[in-house]
């Protein structure tokens, strides 16, 4: 057989089951961190519940998958976890969901270990959403899956470090509200409002303008430039504001 036949019928068992995003539809990245609890309290030493060493990290690797070739709008990261959204009209390779799934995730995990100087493994998985409605919804609900996970770690490690075992604590957050988590904080000193925001509302980055001064040689004067950067936002806003936030950069998307 020749090589170009070979080709042929053998490329089919590696495309039988390519999915493509169809066009018109929004395309969310949910980039994922595997076995890091293990990875970042035991190997790598990190702070319980939160480091801002790791937060940075977190936040130069979405930065890097920002400027890898994909055009993305906004970038999310709370926890182990990015989400990135892309422009409607992106067809970077076609639209196929394989690929968007493993240079992604190949590319988070090489940007993270070379900066955290250990092995650091993700997956990822693609969210097609069919409306605007459901790009925010999607964002709002990650940006409360922050709320919930930094109170229920606060907790959980505020247990651990008075010496309560890993099964205990965790049953002892499991049965409680959210009320009566926050007592179990503030009953310890610490309340939960006060912390940093990003600890509770994730960091959000996006495309903005930035000035640098500079100077011309030519003219001999001073001169101010302006470009593209990356805005990296540690306030964001929470609940109905947050909605607006997302739902303001999907229109500066379509502009």
């Amino acid at each position: 057989m020749k090589f170009d036949e070979l080709d042929e019928s053998m490329r089919v068992y590696e495309t039988a089951h390519d999915q493509c995003v169809l066009p018109g539809i929004y395309m969310v990245a949910r980039i994922d961190g595997r076995s890091f609890t293990r990875l970042t309290k035991e190997l790598a030493g990190f702070e319980a519940p939160f480091d801002v060493r790791f937060r940075d990290l977190m936040i130069e690797t979405t930065k890097h998958l920002m400027n890898c070739g994909f055009n993305v709008i906004y970038g999310y990261t709370e926890s182990d976890e990015i989400s990135l959204l892309f422009d409607l009209d992106i067809n970077v390779f076609g639209r196929k969901t394989r690929k968007y799934n493993s240079i992604l995730a190949g590319e988070a995990s090489a940007k993270f270990s070379l900066m955290l100087g250990q092995l650091g493994a993700f997956d990822c998985r693609i969210s097609e959403l069919p409306t605007r409605r459901l790009v925010v919804d999607y964002f709002r609900w990650r940006n409360e899956d922050a709320h919930r996970n930094a109170l229920n770690a606060h907790c959980y490690w505020m247990l651990r470090k008075e010496g309560v075992d890993p099964n205990s604590a965790a049953a002892t957050i499991a049965g409680k509200s959210l009320a009566d988590k926050n007592e179990l904080l503030f009953s310890r000193g610490v309340n939960f409002n006060e912390l940093p925001n990003w600890q509770k509302r994730g960091v959000g980055l996006y495309w903005g303008v930035e000035e640098k001064a500079g100077f011309n040689p030519k003219d001999n004067v001073p001169v101010v430039s302006q470009r593209r950067a990356i805005v990296t936002e540690l306030e964001l806003p929470m609940r109905d504001e947050y909605s607006a936030f997302v739902a303001n950069l999907l229109e500066r998307g379509k502009q």
